[in-house]
């Protein structure tokens, strides 16, 4: 066998594998709202089938997940095995490279869920390892991996963030009755899901038309820690949003404004004046703004993950303008008989013009997972491949 190459594993080796393999990954997701704008990643050091040490990635904890594994482990790091669902670095960044304290540290084997995507690692750390003879399993529960950091992916091969667009509707696919009143579609259950949602994103993007109908907060009401605040992007091309509005009168540096108008006049010095920041965005051709833009800056702020929140006409625009990469849709099983509120509208169609697939040329939802929030039954899919450059 070729040194450091993979070599073949009994029955009972794979599934040990996949057994630390599944705790590296739970430890990877403890770094929720933590880790971004880096990646979420668990490790876990196993010697003579038990856990010697184990550690999970925060930014603000500046080690990475490896080093704290082996700094646990001590000696016993020595001919253990590393589980760790993340490609160890082999660049200096704010640290040094993982890979070289993997290999001081006297590690036998390491198993690896997925490669690291960053250009700067992209396979150098496995091929790091393997040069000084250590053992590398690469791909185990790499489907897992690969889903735990999407966005992280989707943010260093494009500098963009990942945008995954959640909706509540009726079985008719309506998002409200059309009485411009506040009406809870979804149970408890899918909107504590909705919480969740919110919880593990970097910003929230939301447009003026909820902001006028709903007066809503949009804050992540888990409870949980997180590193940054929730940031609250409203799309308001003629800046509109109330000043006295519960969004505005919350603000404390963690909400945004976008708009087509001057960022100089009165009303965004009034906005400012109350900690609310409002930057200027050109409009798209339906005379509204022009949503891929808007998600360039949110990239440049290292915001990985944008979770939208929009009516009918946000997520049309958002559909057309090829930003969504993720649909999250949350179905009660309700029927509103009436097409006032559409869960999506073609940018510059009349109201109530429900849109198909084909009309937006959009292709079919892939890797498509159905589940139950209560009674509702909730559908989410991709639009394109976050791994890939487009």
């Amino acid at each position: 066998m070729r040194k450091g190459a993979e070599r073949e594993l009994t029955r009972d080796e794979l599934a040990r594998d996949q057994k630390f393999m599944a705790r590296a990954l739970r430890l990877g997701r403890r770094g929720v709202a933590l880790a971004s704008p880096n990646p979420m990643v668990g490790a876990v050091v196993v010697l003579g089938g038990r856990v010697v040490g184990e550690g999970f990635h925060t930014y603000a904890g500046v080690k990475h997940a490896e080093v704290l594994a082996l700094e646990r482990a001590g000696a016993k790091a020595r001919g253990a095995t590393l589980y760790v669902n993340l490609e160890p670095c082999c660049h200096v960044g704010r640290t040094g490279p993982c890979s070289r304290a993997v290999i001081a540290a006297g590690v036998k084997r390491v198993v690896v869920g997925m490669r690291d995507p960053n250009p700067e690692v992209a396979g150098g750390g496995v091929r790091e390892l393997r040069r000084a003879g250590i053992e590398v399993r690469e791909g185990v529960m790499e489907r897992e991996a690969r889903e735990l950091n999407e966005a992280f992916a989707r943010w260093i091969v494009a500098r963009r963030p990942m945008v995954t667009m959640k909706s509540a509707l009726t079985l008719d696919a309506q998002i409200g009755n059309g009485s411009g009143s506040t009406t809870f579609i979804t149970s408890d259950a899918s909107r504590e899901e909705v919480q969740r949602l919110r919880h593990a994103a970097d910003a929230l993007v939301s447009g003026i038309g909820t902001v006028l109908t709903d007066d809503p907060m949009l804050t992540d009401r888990t409870g949980l820690p997180r590193r940054r605040p929730l940031l609250r992007v409203i799309l308001d091309s003629e800046l509109r949003v109330p000043v006295k509005s519960k969004l505005v009168e919350s603000a404390g540096g963690d909400l945004l404004v976008m708009t087509a108008r001057s960022v100089e006049s009165s009303r965004a010095r009034k906005l400012r004046a109350k900690s609310v920041e409002v930057v200027r965005v050109s409009r798209g051709r339906d005379g509204g703004l022009d949503l891929r833009p808007v998600i360039a800056e949110l990239g440049r702020r290292g915001i990985l993950s944008v979770l939208l929140e929009g009516g009918s006409r946000l997520n049309g625009a958002a559909l057309a303008a090829g930003i969504v990469d993720k649909v999250i849709l949350f179905y009660a099983p309700k029927i509103f008989g009436t097409e006032a509120a559409p869960w999506v509208i073609v940018p510059g169609a009349g109201r109530g013009r429900r849109v198909r697939g084909a009309a937006l040329k959009l292709p079919a939802l892939s890797e498509v997972k159905v589940r139950r929030f209560g009674p509702d039954i909730c559908v989410e899919g991709y639009l394109r491949d976050v791994y890939g450059n487009h």
